[in-house]
């Protein structure tokens, strides 16, 4: 062994130098990536980029003098948690969206952010001000409607023409939550309850006083009725006003069955029944 060294030390030296330099130029770019070759310090190629013309694979860079920016392929999301914004109404509202994006431009990238987290630190504010400032035009009332959709298509065109500067197309714009803050929140269900309350005590009232004038209407009806019958026919007014309590009185439905009452034949009460007055 040792004999071997001495003979062809330099070919073993020469041959791991190759080798771990051939491993130091060796990189592989994944389906889901893209990379920027640097050299340096400004991009001189793409790997893998949407339209390029290299697809992923392995590939080799000049060691100490290439530096590869590896790039995700696929959507990335951007939020915004709990940030408050005035409507045009002048309510206080709690909202939630989020974002998503990807790099179209590898080099414009690199160059202007430097890597996704530096696009992402980018775009946060004017995702931010552009929310405001589209929810700032519309009331709270609006956003729960057809017109919220036409809202957020004008933040994703607002933000997507800024973030085209960092290299990054903005795909989608939605909005998870619009709620009023906690205090306010509850100070508007304590409203709207009292509300509902008022009306319905008012619809209650409208219902008894109608009634009252139904049921009065129809009494004076029925004296109407029962006056002009009487004025007509007293004969028969009194043999059916006489019928009417006869069912009250001994009807089995209309009280205790098992109960009796006595009356003398010549009672002035069952004079209907004897066929005279």
């Amino acid at each position: 062994m040792q004999r071997i060294w001495e003979d062809y030390r330099l070919t073993i030296i020469a041959l791991g130098v190759a080798i771990v330099g051939l491993l130091m130029s060796v990189y592989v770019v994944p389906e889901e990536e893209q990379a920027v070759i640097v050299r340096t310090g400004n991009p001189i190629g793409t790997v893998n980029t949407p339209g390029g013309e290299t697809d992923a694979g392995i590939y080799l860079r000049m060691p100490f003098v290439d530096r590869v920016v590896r790039i995700e392929k696929r959507l990335l999301d951007l939020e915004m948690s709990d940030e408050e914004v005035l409507s045009n109404d002048q309510q206080r509202l709690l909202v939630n969206a989020y974002a998503r994006f990807r790099i179209t431009d590898p080099v414009r990238m690199v160059e202007r952010a430097g890597t996704t987290e530096g696009v992402r630190n980018a775009l946060e504010p004017i995702l931010n001000s552009v929310l405001r400032q589209e929810l700032g035009r519309r009331t709270f009332q609006a956003m729960l409607t057809a017109e919220r959709g036409s809202a957020l298509q004008n933040v994703r065109n607002n933000l997507d023409r800024q973030a085209r500067q960092y290299g990054a197309e903005v795909v989608d714009v939605q909005i998870t939550r619009t709620d009023l803050p906690e205090a306010p929140l509850q100070s508007a269900f304590t409203r709207m309850e009292s509300d509902r309350q008022r009306e319905a005590r008012a619809i209650r009232a409208g219902g008894s006083r109608d009634a009252r004038i139904i049921r009065a209407d129809a009494d004076a009806e029925a004296a109407r009725i029962y006056a002009e019958s009487f004025g007509k026919d007293a004969e028969f007014y009194d043999f059916y006003r006489a019928m009417q309590s006869y069912d009250a009185t001994f009807a089995a439905e209309n009280g205790d069955a098992a109960s009796s009452i006595i009356l003398s034949p010549d009672n002035e009460y069952l004079q209907q029944f004897r066929g005279r007055r």
